[in-house]
């Protein structure tokens, strides 16, 4: 299974609850955490509702 590496880049204060709760199941704990997960579809829709928060490296691998 091919894998993406996730980095947090922008804060998540000021944003909805729901939004800083994605942060958390994903597994960050910090601001510029890298942290690398399973490309499925679960981890692919929880992106998808931060991806404006997030740098995602390793698609199409």
């Amino acid at each position: 299974m091919t894998k993406l590496r996730i980095t947090w880049i922008r804060s998540g204060i000021g944003r909805d609850r729901s939004q800083r709760r994605v942060l958390r199941a994903l597994g960050f704990h910090r601001l510029n955490q890298s942290i690398v997960q399973d490309d499925c579809a679960v981890i692919r829709g929880m992106i998808g509702k931060v991806r404006h928060l997030l740098r995602v490296e390793g698609e199409g691998s």
